[in-house]
């Protein structure tokens, strides 16, 4: 089995008992350490894979696996491509994603007057490209649950982490909108937004 994109190893560790032969890949360089902490007394080898100018394997993406070689890949919130974990699956394996679509908390764009994201990331798009790929999709499920934020810090908070929510963020540039927002959540106790998610399972025809 392989995890991609275990993060710091926290989900995997709680799927014991784990197959003999299992890892996990990690693109970020700070959880590479806490990953290999976590799962080494599990037997999970961590493979850090590509983030930065000093490490790259061929292909943003490539597997660093034999072709027919893994039976499982499962993937929380990781980028893939579909024809690269087509290639490491033998023929009956199984894929399973959870992905973040693009619409996630869409709604604090349109608030603050930012751009949304050009990308359409959604069940639809990731079920074709399986498909294509060569998968047999099994099951699939997409849910848009509530997002809550109870205070400006927060959504500021939220903004400096995830990057990817608006690329242009700096405090400066939306303060204006950042205070009408701050004056929604003290009227209205609240600003809700809604979180895109989806999964799919799918077997190597």
């Amino acid at each position: 089995m392989v995890d991609l994109g275990t993060g710091g190893g926290e989900l995997l560790s709680h799927l014991t008992p784990l197959p003999p032969f299992s890892c996990a890949t990690e693109g970020y360089l700070p959880n590479v350490p806490v990953a290999k902490k976590k799962l080494a007394p599990l037997g999970v080898e961590v493979i850090r894979t590509y983030c930065d100018d000093n490490y790259a394997i061929p292909q943003r993406g490539a597997l660093p696996f034999r072709d027919s070689s893994i039976d499982l890949v499962i993937d929380r919130h990781e980028s893939f491509k579909a024809d690269e974990v087509l290639r490491v699956l033998r023929r009956g394996g199984v894929f399973i994603t959870q992905q973040v679509g693009s619409r996630t908390k869409s709604e604090l764009n349109e608030f603050l007057g930012a751009k949304i994201p050009e990308v359409k990331w959604t069940l639809a798009t990731a079920k074709a490209q399986l498909e294509n790929a060569g998968f047999s999709i099994i099951e699939e499920a997409e849910a848009e649950p509530r997002a809550i934020f109870k205070d400006i810090g927060a959504v500021v908070c939220y903004l400096r982490i995830a990057e990817w929510q608006i690329d242009d963020f700096e405090v400066a540039a939306y303060e204006e909108k950042l205070r009408q927002l701050d004056s929604h959540i003290r009227k209205n106790g609240i600003f809700e937004a809604h979180n895109h998610l989806f999964f799919l399972r799918g077997v190597k025809r």
